[in-house]
């Protein structure tokens, strides 16, 4: 895909599980989707009038490049996945823009994997593994997913399928909970050392990829980093951004003590920020909540207005030269040179 929006098409949606469904796209003016499996889309749904963005992996392989995938859970109170499920289907359209990441095993190429997943974090993990099986490529995969109930694991008949005929992937799921009237007989409980040990002997030999909610990925990463795994090995993915108010190291605070101030104006908030604390970090940590997804400067969706001061904006695809002469900003990777005011 190129720089800028472009519009897909939905041509299907496939429930998954009671809460999960997939979304299959194809381009406006059908041609090949080019992606690394396990990049992600920033979407752009109209929701009520306004534009909302948000990001989502690619859970189809780039080996089956005319259709595209998006495999998203149903969140209470979610905005974009509530309007997802409840209003997009065949024939509608949404714009997007990337892909964007480079959480792939294509940045990435080792004889041995590692995959861990909680949840639908699960859907990178997929897509890499569709991609290694599409190509029969002979690297040994351990992917190993977490779920709450049997009832809860996603893509579960085509992983049993794949591992069935593919027999250097191995897959294994954790589930914390029996599904009513279908007690689980496999793993059980959370991951663990002892658990991880059992499946994966090898696993300090691999490279790992991780994706799931932030709770699972800190304590996976706590994990392989007390077991001795070199963290260069190590990957993750998230979309989700924020430092708990109240939770800023004592360096940070005393850094916003001398720092610069930002105003929010939308917001109706001012806040101090030193020149080393990003614009969004020092919004997050003063308790406020504004649009972020990736927080790497890829996805776009902190974008927003420069409206007076100076920042070093360092990003990485998510803006384009244009917007930036049009004194738009990404957030997540903004640093005060001097007091600012945001139109946010």
């Amino acid at each position: 895909m190129s720089e800028t929006e472009e519009l897909l098409v939905c041509r299907q949606v496939h429930p998954l599980t009671h809460d999960v469904s997939t979304f299959v796209f194809e381009y406006a003016e059908p041609r090949p989707f080019r992606h690394d499996p396990g990049q992600f889309l920033t979407l752009t749904l109209d929701i009520d009038g306004r534009p909302v963005q948000r990001c989502y992996t690619i859970s189809s392989p780039p080996t089956r490049p005319f259709l595209l995938s998006i495999t998203v859970k149903r969140v209470p109170g979610g905005l974009a996945s509530n309007w997802l499920h409840d209003h997009l289907g065949p024939g509608d359209t949404v714009r997007a823009h990337g892909p964007l990441g480079d959480f792939s095993t294509a940045q990435h190429p080792a004889p041995k994997y590692l995959f861990l997943s909680g949840g639908v974090g699960v859907t990178p993990s997929m897509a890499m593994t569709r991609t290694l099986y599409d190509l029969a490529d002979p690297a040994d995969v351990v992917f190993v997913h977490s779920a709450r109930t049997p009832a809860d694991i996603v893509f579960r008949h085509e992983l049993d399928l794949i591992a069935a005929t593919a027999p250097n992937i191995r897959i294994v799921h954790i589930c914390e909970e029996d599904r009513p009237y279908a007690p689980w007989g496999g793993h059980r409980g959370r991951l663990t050392f002892e658990t991880l040990r059992q499946i994966a002997p090898d696993f300090l030999e691999r490279e790992v990829f991780t994706c799931g909610p932030a709770p699972y990925m800190a304590a996976v990463r706590r994990m392989l980093s007390e077991a001795g795994l070199d963290m260069d090995r190590y990957h993750e993915e998230s979309f989700t951004f924020g430092t708990p108010t109240g939770q800023a190291d004592s360096s940070s605070v005393a850094a916003a003590d001398t720092g610069f101030k930002v105003e929010f104006v939308r917001s109706g908030r001012t806040v101090e920020c030193d020149s080393d604390t990003s614009l969004l970090a020092a919004a997050s940590r003063a308790g406020l909540s504004l649009p972020a997804s990736c927080a790497q400067g890829m996805c776009g969706t902190c974008k927003t207005t420069l409206l007076s001061g100076s920042v070093d904006m360092r990003h990485n695809g998510g803006i384009r030269p244009r917007e930036i002469d049009r004194n738009k900003i990404l957030l997540c990777c903004s640093k005060p040179l001097e007091d600012v005011v945001i139109d946010a």
